[in-house]
């Protein structure tokens, strides 16, 4: 590994002229960066930059968020996707305010403590906020610094994960500015040392980078072994009337928190009447239409049939131009738009 003083110098020299202009990089404070790197968790960082500044007006602190309902916070995050972040963020505002006076704490461990916040997130807050020299590391960071070393090792094996860590705090606990060090880390990794055709000739490093003398930077680090998604298959139940969609909110499992039409697991060929004894649906059509959606670890097969539900606890019918106002996942407006698709253009719903 190069002198990691000489390091972290020309990493802040580069971010200082070469960072990207991000919403939560202009006023910078310990909770925006929280919620910013709880909402960049696995979303696109141009998808958190347009959704970034209408979130902290409507939570501009701990408090506001604490004082909303978790079906508030559910409804700003739509479209956002893995809404369990936003349901741990608003138990943290809850912890922040009750254990911590509504201020976020600069203590790693107390940062560590709160729901969402592993040693990445802590380490982010900590450095970039209140200034601590705690490593961080993702995708992004391991890749800088194993083509660094051209370590042709696997980085998210535990010997690996152990590697990139210790590498990374040698590197923040030799910078002046932590947290501009560690922003500049994941910075290099988005925007030059990509993981597909990284632009060597516009990196700070290039010349104490052991890849790029090898010639290896694209076989640095090797990749990832593929996973399998799990394949789930649910039957959705739409029952829409003068308007209005019957919808309940889920209590476990995919998009928990959420508004969606029933869901009823089980195979492709389960009949309507079995469909009628797990939902307490008064009728089920037979499937009209079907897709799938992809989840990070499932491949989610929907069969969507037409149905009708009397009075039923926790069934409740919101009417269908109301919808975009409301906390429901993208895969449920699937649903219900799949058993619409021949109606008219008055019941067609929001993006």
């Amino acid at each position: 590994m190069p002198a990691a003083t000489r390091l972290s110098k020309a990493l802040e020299r580069w971010f200082l002229r070469a960072a990207r202009d991000l919403p939560w990089r202009r006023e910078r404070s310990a909770w925006a960066t929280l919620v910013s790197e709880i909402l960049l968790q696995q979303t696109q960082v141009v998808r958190v930059a347009e959704r970034f500044p209408e979130f902290m007006e409507r939570f501009p602190d701990p408090a506001a968020m604490a004082r909303s309902s978790v079906e508030s916070v559910l409804r700003c995050w739509r479209g956002l996707g893995y809404y369990r972040r936003a349901r741990s963020l608003h138990a943290a505002a809850r912890q922040i305010v009750a254990t911590h006076g509504g201020k976020v704490p600069a203590d790693p461990i107390a940062l560590r403590d709160l729901p969402g916040v592993g040693r990445y997130t802590a380490g982010a807050i900590a450095s970039i906020a209140f200034g601590k020299a705690e490593p961080i590391v993702d995708g992004n960071v391991a890749r800088v610094v194993s083509r660094l070393v051209d370590r042709r090792r696997s980085a998210v094996d535990g010997p690996g994960v152990a590697w990139t860590w210790d590498a990374a705090t040698r590197i923040v606990q030799a910078a002046a500015n932590p947290g501009r060090t560690n922003e500049a880390l994941m910075e290099l990794g988005a925007t030059v040392c990509t993981p597909v055709s990284p632009r060597c000739d516009a990196c700070p490093l290039r010349a104490m980078c052991g890849s790029r003398k090898a010639g290896s930077q694209d076989l640095v680090p090797p990749p990832k072994p593929g996973t399998k998604r799990q394949v789930v298959v649910l039957h959705g139940l739409v029952d829409v009337r003068d308007g209005a969609v019957a919808l309940e909110r889920r209590g476990s499992g995919l998009w928990q928190g959420l508004l969606s039409p029933p869901l009823v697991p089980g195979p492709a060929g389960m009949k309507p009447r079995a469909l009628c004894q797990a939902s307490g649906a008064l009728h089920v059509d037979a499937a009209s239409a079907r897709f799938e959606f992809q989840t990070t670890h499932r491949e989610v097969r929907f069969i969507v049939h037409a149905a009708r539900f009397g009075k039923r606890a926790g069934l409740r019918r919101i009417r269908l131009n109301r919808l975009s106002g409301e906390a429901i996942s993208a895969a449920a407006l699937r649903v219900i738009r799949a058993a619409r698709q021949d109606r008219p253009q008055v019941d067609r719903l929001p993006a």
